[in-house]
C-alpha cells in the first residue's frame, strides 16, 4: 500500500550574542571546559538570571523575516527534568507565550515552491555538554560535563508538520539555515553545534489521520538529516507491516550504521512540569521596539531574488544560487557595483564567474566568501578586460588563478608581465588563418565536403599558432570567410 510520511522540524539555532542568555559569561567556542560557567550557569545558591536584551532583540529579527507575530508579552517557564548536564534540574523556555508565533518558511520543494507553516519560536537556555571519550589525563573511557554550553541561547524554532519527504526536510532545513545567517541571528556553525536539528518523523497509509511520531535528536549536517528520516520511515513502515505499532519516543541516529536506535520515551508537556519562571518578570515588547528592529532589517533573499531577476536580467536558476548566502549575494553586489545598472549582460558575465570560478576556488581552499583573496572590485577589474577584448576567456582564468594565488598583483601587471594580452588585431589573424589553411589542405577539403568538425579542427590549429592568444571570436568569423 501507499505511504505518506509526515516530517516536522524542531531547530535550535545559537543566537549570536557575545554572553549568555540569563548571565555575563561568554559563549565563546572552544574554550577549556568549564571555564566560562558563571555562578548562574552552575546555579549556585542564591543567583538570579537576568535577560540578554540581545537574544530578545534576535527573537524578534527572525519574527518579522518570517512573517510570524510578536507576541507584547511572552512568558519565561522553567521546564523541569534531570539531565547530567543541567545543572539547576531545570531549564529556562517559553510554553504557553512563546516570543514568536506563526510565520512561513518557503521552499523549493523540486517541483516548485512550498509553504512550509511554523508554529512558534520561543527563547530558551541551552544545556551544558556531557564527554564521553577518553578525557586528556585519564586513562579508559570516562565521562566528563562541561557546562561551558549552559546557558548559551538558543531560538528554538518549530515547524508545523508539513513535510512529506526527507528531499522537503532538507530543502526547509537548509533555507531556514540561510535565513537565520542572512539576518545575523546565528553564525550557522552546524560543526561547531550552533544551528541543531529534530526531526519529527511518522508514517500513515494514504487517507488515514497521523500517526504516532518518534522523535530524531541532535541532527547536525544536511546529509545526516535526510538519511536518519529515510531510514526512520523505513523502520515505522515495516514495523507497521509486520504488525507491530510504534510507540512514541526519542531517538539517536548513528550515521555509522546508518540507523536511528531508541533513546528514552518521549516525554510529553505534562511530565516536564512547566510553570512560570518566578525569578523573570513577563517579557514586554513595546511597539517601537519592534519597529526599530523593523526598520534594520536587512533586504531578505526573496526580494532580493526578484530584484536580481527584474534589475540583473538574472535567471530564476541564478538568482537562488547567489542568494543562497547573503556573503555571496553581497559580493555579487559589490562586483556589479561599478557596472551600468541597465548592462544585464555584464551583470549575467558577472554571476556566471561568482557562480563558476569564484565558487570552485572557494570550495578548494575550503574558505568563505568573506576571506576571499579576490575582492569583488579585482573581479571586475578581470572581467572589462575581457569585455575589451584584451583577455580571452580562458586567458582570464589564468589571470584569476594567478590573482588568488597573489592577491596583491594587479589583472594588468599580470597581463603584461606574462604576456597574456590577446591578438584582435585582424591582419595578424588574417595572416594565421592563412597559414592554417595553406597547411591543412586535407582538413580544408574535409569541411568542404560537409565535415563540420573539421573546422574546429582549423580553429584548433590557429590558436596554436598564436600561442593561445588568438581572439577566438574573430578567429571563427575569418576562417568561415576565408573557406
Amino acid at each position: 500500500m501507499n505511504w505518506d510520511i509526515v516530517i516536522g522540524i524542531e531547530t535550535h539555532a545559537q543566537l549570536s550574542t557575545a554572553s549568555k542568555i540569563f548571565s555575563g559569561a561568554s559563549t565563546a567556542f572552544g574554550a577549556a571546559p568549564n571555564t566560562q560557567a558563571s555562578a548562574v550557569d552552575i546555579a549556585l545558591p542564591g543567583v538570579l538570571p537576568v535577560l540578554n536584551r540581545g537574544a530578545v532583540e534576535r527573537a524578534i529579527r527572525f519574527g518579522l523575516a518570517v512573517g510570524g507575530s510578536i507576541n507584547r508579552r511572552s512568558v519565561f517557564a522553567r521546564k523541569n527534568y534531570f539531565y547530567p548536564d543541567l545543572p539547576k534540574g531545570y531549564q529556562i523556555s517559553q510554553y504557553e507565550t512563546p516570543v514568536v508565533k506563526g510565520g512561513t518558511i518557503t521552499i523549493d520543494a523540486g517541483n516548485g515552491d512550498k509553504v512550509v507553516r511554523l508554529t512558534r519560536a520561543h527563547l530558551e537556555e541551552d544545556a551544558g555538554k556531557s564527554l564521553h571519550e577518553g578525557l586528556p589525563g585519564t586513562a579508559g573511557d570516562v565521562s566528563g560535563i562541561d557546562l561551558n554550553r549552559a546557558g548559551t541561547p538558543l531560538l528554538e524554532i518549530v515547524s508545523e508538520p508539513d513535510m512529506r519527504s526527507a528531499a522537503e526536510a532538507v530543502a526547509y532545513a537548509r533555507t531556514l539555515h540561510a535565513l537565520v545567517t542572512w539576518i545575523g541571528i546565528c553564525d550557522g556553525n552546524m560543526q561547531e553545534g550552533s544551528f541543531r536539528c529534530d526531526a519529527n518523523v511518522s508514517v500513515r497509509r494514504e487517507g488515514e489521520p497521523l500517526g504516532t511520531r518518534c522523535e530524531i535528536k541532535n541532527l547536525n549536517s544536511f546529509r545526516f538529516l535526510a538519511q536518519a528520516i529515510a531510514f526512520e520511515a523505513r523502520r515505522q513502515i515495516e514495523l507497521i507491516e509486520d504488525g507491530g505499532t510504534v510507540v512514541q519516543e526519542t531517538r539517536l541516529y548513528d550515521p555509522a550504521r546508518d540507523e536511528t536506535r531508541s533513546m528514552r520515551s518521549k516525554e510529553d508537556a505534562q511530565d516536564y512540569r512547566y510553570f512560570p519562571d518566578p525569578d523573570l518578570p513577563p517579557l514586554v515588547i513595546d511597539d517601537a521596539w519592534v519597529q526599530r528592529v523593523r526598520d534594520e532589517l536587512p533586504e531578505l533573499p526573496e526580494a532580493m531574488r526578484a530584484r536580481l531577476v527584474a534589475e540583473h536580467g538574472l535567471t530564476g536558476y541564478d538568482a537562488q544560487q547567489i542568494t543562497a548566502s547573503r556573503a555571496l549575494a553581497d559580493y555579487y553586489e559589490a562586483a556589479c557595483a561599478a557596472l551600468p545598472a541597465t548592462d544585464a549582460a555584464a551583470h549575467k558575465v558577472v554571476a556566471n564567474w561568482v557562480l563558476g570560478e569564484l565558487s570552485a576556488a572557494l570550495n578548494r581552499s575550503d574558505i568563505a566568501v568573506t576571506d576571499a583573496p579576490v575582492p569583488p572590485a579585482r573581479l571586475t577589474e578581470l572581467l572589462r578586460r575581457v569585455a575589451d577584448g584584451t583577455l580571452s576567456g580562458k586567458m582570464a582564468k589564468e589571470v584569476f588563478d594567478e590573482l588568488w594565488s597573489t592577491p596583491q598583483a594587479t589583472v594588468d601587471a599580470i597581463v603584461e608581465r606574462r604576456g597574456l594580452r590577446q591578438i584582435s588585431d585582424t591582419g595578424v589573424i588574417e595572416k594565421l588563418v592563412d597559414d592554417a589553411i595553406a597547411a591543412n589542405p586535407a582538413v580544408v577539403a574535409e569541411f568542404r565536403s560537409g565535415k563540420e568538425k573539421a573546422f574546429n579542427s582549423l580553429v584548433g590549429q590557429v590558436m596554436k599558432a598564436s600561442k593561445g592568444k588568438a581572439n577566438p571570436a574573430q578567429v571563427g568569423a575569418i576562417l568561415k570567410r576565408k573557406l
